[in-house]
């Protein structure tokens, strides 16, 4: 009887000790979860579903991380969050790269979310703009003078031999194509998205010059502080790889990110609406050095041309080097 209580009571220390075990490395597991702060552009948009479905799908989990959106109003807005500290990682855009870095930031590129330019001049059919030279002479509206819908123009000028002399710009804010449909402006700077909407909204036949055709500088890309870059090498690691695979998910299942945005993003009320947003930001994740390398990859000659294009224009002081600037080293 007595050694019968004995071995009953070692079961129950075993067991004990088992259950101990197990919810210390539970523990060790949640503490082990590491949060990353991304700084973006925007509000939390149907185009960046992939960034936003943590609750459904684990691509972040899976590498120990906890993501946190961080909502701007511009580039330059994102850029500041990470100078600040206020957040890790800036989603942001070549323009307010160029524009850091004239002002002396240490800063690092380590993602090109969208090697492929979205922006555009868009004009009416009855008003003959065929061709970047067309535009001279031209009213142009843009979202405002700050914006990269004016420095993607500008780009779009000279590659025509232009410059900002040779034309009208009008700041129209971001219902730019409300100017255009009422003739006030003769063609406005957009983006494909900002196209798309404005066609479900009435927008009759028109011209579109896609930047991308003349020079093909990305829309979009993540960057970070040196300092960052240097001592969070492994969070960086892991939040590259996680979102490599949540880009992955959203080429290959546009239908079910579009159904998430619903829920996820200030604009996705309309299902049909999110997937054309989607599909078109799916398309621009893509270039020939993604098919090569991997989604993400850099292409450092065009950042250079873009940043030689700025300094000519004057928009920035600087010569910059991009060498020094771009890493590929979390892309796999």
């Amino acid at each position: 009887m007595k050694m019968k209580v004995m071995v009953t009571a070692l079961i129950l220390v075993l067991l004990l000790t088992a259950c101990g075990s197990k919810n210390n490395q539970q523990a060790a597991t949640v503490t082990a979860v590491e949060n990353v702060k991304i700084a973006s552009w925007s509000q939390p948009i149907s185009e960046q579903t992939n960034l936003l479905v943590s609750e459904e799908k684990n691509f972040f989990k899976n590498e120990g991380l906890e993501v946190e959106f961080i909502p701007g109003a511009g580039g330059g807005d994102a850029i500041k969050n990470i100078l600040s500290g206020k957040a890790d990682i800036a989603f942001t855009d070549p323009g307010s790269l160029y524009f850091a870095l004239n002002q002396g930031e240490k800063l690092k590129v380590i993602y090109n979310i969208y090697p492929q330019n979205v922006f555009n001049v868009v004009s009416l059919k009855e008003s003959n703009i065929y061709k970047p030279e067309d535009l001279k002479g031209k009213k142009i509206g843009v979202y405002s003078l700050s914006s990269g819908t004016r420095q993607n123009l500008l780009v779009l000028l000279n590659q025509a031999g232009l410059t900002e002399k040779d034309v009208t710009i009008v700041e129209t804010g971001l219902l730019n194509f409300a100017p255009l449909m009422q003739g006030q402006v003769d063609a406005t700077a957009a983006t494909d998205t900002g196209l798309i909407t404005a066609k479900e909204k009435g927008l009759a036949d028109v011209n579109v010059l896609e930047v991308k055709d003349y020079l093909n500088i990305p829309s979009d890309i993540f960057v970070v502080t040196e300092k960052t870059y240097n001592e969070k090498k492994d969070i960086l690691k892991k939040f590259v790889e996680a979102y490599q695979k949540s880009a992955e998910w959203m080429i290959k299942e546009p239908e079910e990110a579009a159904a998430l945005a619903v829920k996820h993003a200030i604009d996705g009320k309309d299902e049909k609406h999110n997937l054309e947003i989607i599909k078109l930001r799916n398309d621009a994740s893509i270039s020939p050095a993604t098919s090569e390398r991997g989604l993400g990859a850099l292409e450092m000659d065009i950042l250079q041309q873009g940043a030689d294009i700025y300094k000519k224009l004057g928009l920035i002081e600087k010569e910059l080097h991009m060498s020094d600037v771009n890493v590929e080293d979390f892309v796999k």
